[in-house]
C-alpha cells in the first residue's frame, strides 16, 4: 500500500514521539514548527525539539513566522499532503489550510475531549485535581480544539503525580494513539464522534496569577497548583522581598493560624498554615539559587519563627 503524504506541525517535545511515529509510517514531506527562539543564558539561537528530530532524520523543514499568509499557504497547497498531522505546533491554523488536504488535519491533544481545550491542558488537568486525564485525536475545524473526535485513551493522575510525569506519559500515549488512527484513516475505518459542548471545559494560557500561591485556599489546592506547575513554570511566593520557587509539598491536616504563616520547620521543611489544613514545602528554590530540600534552606538561613509567606 501507497504510504500517504503526511505534512507535521510541531514544535516541543511533546510532540516530537508522534514525528517519529509518523516518520515510521507515512512519507513525511515537510515539517513545519516555529521559528528558532533565543535561549538559555548565552541567548543563542536555538530550534525546537521537532525542528532537531526533522534536521537529523533528513526531513525537509518549514519555520514560518505566520502560517496565515497568502505565500505559506500556497507554499502548503503545492506540496500536496494527503494529510496534515499537528501536535502542539503553536499557531492557529486558518480554514485555507484545514481544506488543503483531502484526508483532513488531524490533531493529537493531551486531554480528554471535550474537557481541557486549549493551551495547557496537562496543567490544568492537575491544578484542577482531576483524577483522570488521557489523549484525544481529532479531526481539525476552525473552532479550538473542538472538531470531531477519532479515538482517545486514558491515564489515572496519581495524588502527587507533577505535569512532567504526566507530559511524559502522554506523550508516549499520544504517538501510539496516533499510529492507530492513521491505520483508520488508510483503512476508512474512522468513526467520528461529535463533541458535545456542554461538556467542555477549557486550560487557558498560564501567568503569573497561576503561578503565585493564594494561601487562603486549601492545603488540597495549593498542593495541585504545586504538582500542576512542576517543572514549568514553578508555583512561587515571597518571603519578605524575595520569590521563593516551590517545588514540592504535601498536605498536612489540622487546624492552623493565619494563612501563608510558616507554623513549623518540621524534620521534612516548612509547614505553612493556609484556608483548609496546612501544606509541608519539601523542596524549594530561593532566587538564583539551585532547587533543594526546604530543611536545608531553612538551616541555612536560619530561620526563626514566627515568619509569614505572602
Amino acid at each position: 500500500m501507497t504510504k500517504l503524504k503526511a505534512v507535521f506541525m510541531g514544535t516541543p517535545d511533546f510532540a516530537v514521539p508522534c514525528l517519529a511515529k509518523l516518520h515510521e509510517i507515512c512519507d513525511v514531506i515537510s515539517v513545519i514548527t516555529q521559528p528558532d527562539k533565543k535561549r538559555g543564558r548565552g541567548q543563542k539561537f536555538t530550534p525546537s525539539p521537532v525542528k532537531a528530530f526533522a534536521v537529523e532524520h533528513n526531513l525537509p523543514v518549514l519555520q514560518p513566522t505566520k502560517v496565515k499568509t497568502p505565500e505559506f499557504v500556497e507554499e502548503l497547497r503545492k506540496l500536496q499532503p494527503d494529510i496534515i498531522i499537528v501536535v502542539a505546533f503553536g499557531q492557529i491554523l486558518s480554514q485555507e489550510i484545514l481544506d488543503i488536504p483531502p484526508k483532513g488535519c488531524i490533531n493529537v491533544h493531551a486531554s480528554l475531549l471535550p474537557r481541557y481545550r486549549g493551551a495547557a491542558p496537562i496543567h490544568w488537568s492537575i491544578i484542577r485535581g482531576e483524577k483522570m486525564t488521557g489523549v484525544t485525536t481529532m479531526y481539525m475545524d476552525a473552532g479550538l480544539d473542538t472538531g470531531d473526535m477519532i479515538l482517545k485513551d486514558s491515564v489515572e493522575i496519581t495524588a502527587d503525580m507533577t505535569t512532567e510525569e504526566l507530559h511524559d506519559k502522554l506523550m508516549a500515549m499520544g504517538s501510539a494513539l496516533l499510529e492507530k488512527t492513521i491505520h483508520a484513516v488508510e483503512d476508512n475505518s474512522v468513526i467520528r464522534e461529535k463533541q458535545d459542548d456542554k461538556l467542555s471545559t477549557y486550560s487557558p494560557m498560564l501567568n503569573d496569577d497561576t503561578c503565585r500561591i493564594d494561601w487562603t485556599k486549601s492545603a488540597q489546592e495549593i498542593h495541585n497548583q504545586v504538582r500542576g506547575l512542576n517543572s514549568w513554570p514553578v508555583a512561587y511566593t515571597m518571603l519578605d522581598d524575595k520569590k521563593i520557587k516551590i517545588w514540592q509539598t504535601a498536605v498536612v491536616k489540622g487546624n492552623f493560624s493565619k494563612p501563608g504563616e510558616i507554623v513549623e520547620i518540621s524534620k521534612n521543611g516548612l509547614v505553612v498554615a493556609t484556608g483548609e489544613n496546612a501544606v509541608e514545602i519539601l523542596e524549594l528554590q530561593a532566587p538564583s539559587k539551585k532547587r533543594m530540600s526546604a530543611k536545608a534552606y531553612a538551616n541555612g538561613h536560619k530561620l526563626e519563627l514566627p515568619l509569614q509567606f505572602n
